[in-house]
């Protein structure tokens, strides 16, 4: 089949090439950096090189491509650009993707979304993907659409890294013994290599995790990762947590969308419909994880 796959060569989308690849796929890859072409082509893709933004470019790119990959996602820093609604722009390439979909005729189509996506109420900078979601529900019912909710990303403990050099500790506004799900690209790249392979029928919702485990744990695990076995977590009001991430820079709107996102993991409205439709649990854990951060964190 042909299939096309957005996101460049990041975290889920280079190991997803590789899958479709091997799997004897013709895979063209977007990226925005022309930069990428010939790694692209080394994983056996071709390359296509535009932006989410430009409708026209992706009409063309879409054109009849038996299935698109589609995901959002915004340039490095945007979360410190004090000019970016975060919210907005992210939006609006949900916009861009269901206008380029209507003029080339795709009529199956794989969206990355989010754990959080099931409501537009107390999950802060996650509401995006649920306005992203309602806007491709708009495409005709003969679209058929698999919305991917996958939970938090093992990459983003990266950002407890500065926390740790400086202050000795994990410090969040939520934590404690209480299990969370967490996930590994390399899984969800794998579902969706087979979700593609799958028959599509309509509107389907599938969520991916690799490991539920408590934030006490992940501290215990990342410590014993870096040579720290005295390393904590350490749980702050939302408030002085806004109030650190302003100082760090961060655009104060999308400051606030994040400490809302983890006030969410507190109150259950973040996992509330995962654990309604929790899914069979991927192969990558923790512990497989701490072996890159350990080697980020000594960097």
């Amino acid at each position: 089949m042909k299939i096309i796959v957005t996101g460049s060569l990041g975290n889920i989308s280079k190991p997803l090439t590789k899958h479709l690849v091997e799997k004897g796929h013709r895979v063209t890859v977007i990226s925005t950096s022309s930069n990428r072409k010939a790694e692209i082509e080394a994983l056996g893709a071709q390359a296509a090189i535009g932006t989410m933004e430009d409708v026209d470019f992706l009409s063309e790119i879409f054109k009849d491509a038996d299935i698109v990959y589609a995901m959002e996602a915004l340039n490095a820093g945007s979360f410190f650009d004090h000019n970016v609604d975060f919210i907005a722009a992210s939006t609006q390439i949900g916009k861009n993707y269901k206008e380029a979909f209507e003029r080339s005729g795709v009529k199956r189509i794989v969206h990355l979304s989010s754990i959080g996506a099931h409501t537009n109420k107390g999950n802060g900078i996650l509401a995006f993907h649920y306005n992203v979601e309602n806007i491709l529900n708009k495409l005709p019912k003969d679209v058929s659409i698999k919305f991917m909710r996958p939970v938090g990303f093992y990459y983003n403990m990266f950002a407890f890294i500065p926390s740790i050099k400086t202050q000795g500790a994990i410090i969040q506004n939520y934590g404690g013994d209480d299990k969370e799900p967490w996930v590994s690209p390399l899984d969800i790249a794998e579902v969706i290599a087979e979700q593609i392979e799958k028959p599509f029928n309509g509107r389907e919702i599938r969520y991916i995790a690799s490991e539920e485990i408590s934030p006490n744990e992940i501290a215990e695990t990342l410590g014993d990762a870096i040579g720290n076995r005295e390393l904590k977590w350490e749980t702050i009001e939302d408030e002085k947590l806004l109030n650190n991430l302003i100082n760090a820079g961060m655009n104060p709107q999308t400051a606030k969308g994040f400490v809302e996102m983890n006030a969410s993991r507190r109150n259950g409205i973040l996992y509330e419909d995962y654990y309604a439709h929790q899914p069979v649990l991927g192969k990558v854990k923790v512990k497989e994880f701490a072996r890159e951060f350990a080697i980020a964190y000594h960097q």
